[in-house]
């Protein structure tokens, strides 16, 4: 906490901004929602139709928010199959070399240490470089005395070049002493293969290819998204026309709100039954079909 606080911050904000795309997805249905009903507000209290019927029919005014719904969801298209799945591969990329920068650890009292590793004392520490440094390798039984040392990142390793030095090697196998001018220790990231590509480094048609069948099942997920995504443009529509003084309208949007919420709880049960090969593709979206032509017939019942 201590050095991501008072080293890593900005780091730490500008990565996680790379992922906000990916929130954006799951979220646009209900986004959608609250939306119109926002809209729906604006123009109903301030009398805004009122001045747009003077200059536009109600079927120029129609096909203007219409076209405004279809953009929204040609943006949701494009930020889902590109956008998002290239920032969220570079997020995961930038929050590996945090999280390696804090596997590393955090340099203080002149002294540097890295768990089961080994441990660096140095006399002063500039843009990343130690000088005047002695270093202890562990395992290897190692003592290294150079005049600067400076850690590089990568994605499969830890790379210490030390600069200028001496070796001293004591162990079982061998015992030498060694003048050097560079000297490249490196020590092996266990924890990339694990962070690397996930269901979200992946569009649509990738992850239906993909071997691994639950990456394969977020693929049809994502289908169906898109259809359920079409399905809240349609009702937004309504929502915006919508209106009705006598009617409580923010008891309506609750209402419509939690109606689309229940039908992602539900699906997200249905994917994990997919996953789990307790259901088929096609009872799935059968479910999913079913639950969305019953919230429809509701759903008019509160909106004409």
């Amino acid at each position: 906490m201590q050095s991501s606080i008072s080293n890593q911050i900005f780091d730490v904000i500008k990565t996680t901004s790379l992922v906000l795309p990916s929130f954006i997805n799951p979220l646009m249905p209900f986004l959608l929602i609250l939306g119109g009903f926002s809209l729906n507000y604006k123009l109903n209290s301030s009398n805004e139709i009122v001045i747009l019927k003077q200059y536009l029919g109600i079927k120029e005014i129609s096909n203007l928010i219409f076209f405004l719904l279809f953009s929204i969801f040609l943006f949701y298209l494009v930020n889902n199959e590109y956008f998002s799945v290239k920032t969220y591969h570079k997020y995961k990329i930038e929050e590996l070399e945090i999280r390696n920068n804090l596997k590393l650890g955090v340099p203080s009292q002149n002294e540097f240490h890295i768990q089961n590793e080994l441990s660096i004392f140095f006399e002063r520490q500039e843009d990343g470089v130690f000088y005047d440094v002695e270093a202890l390798i562990h395992e290897q039984g190692q003592f290294i005395k150079s005049k600067s040392v400076e850690i590089e990142i990568s994605k499969k390793k830890f790379n210490l070049v030390f600069q200028f030095g001496e070796r001293l090697l004591l162990n079982i196998e061998e015992k030498s002493k060694t003048s050097f001018d560079k000297f490249t220790y490196s020590i092996k990231n266990r924890d990339v293969e694990e962070l690397t590509m996930d269901k979200e480094h992946y569009n649509t048609i990738n992850l239906l290819k993909h071997k691994n069948k639950e990456f394969k099942n977020h693929g049809y997920n994502r289908i169906y998204q898109y259809i359920l995504t079409i399905f809240v443009i349609f009702i937004s529509f309504k929502i915006i026309f919508y209106y009705e003084p006598k009617k409580n309208l923010f008891q309506i949007f609750l209402i419509i709100f939690l109606s689309i919420l229940s039908l992602q709880i539900i699906n997200s049960y249905a994917l994990f039954l997919l996953n789990n090969e307790e259901l088929s593709i096609f009872n799935y979206y059968l479910l999913n079909l079913i639950l969305l032509i019953s919230l429809t017939h509701t759903l008019n019942r509160f909106i004409k």
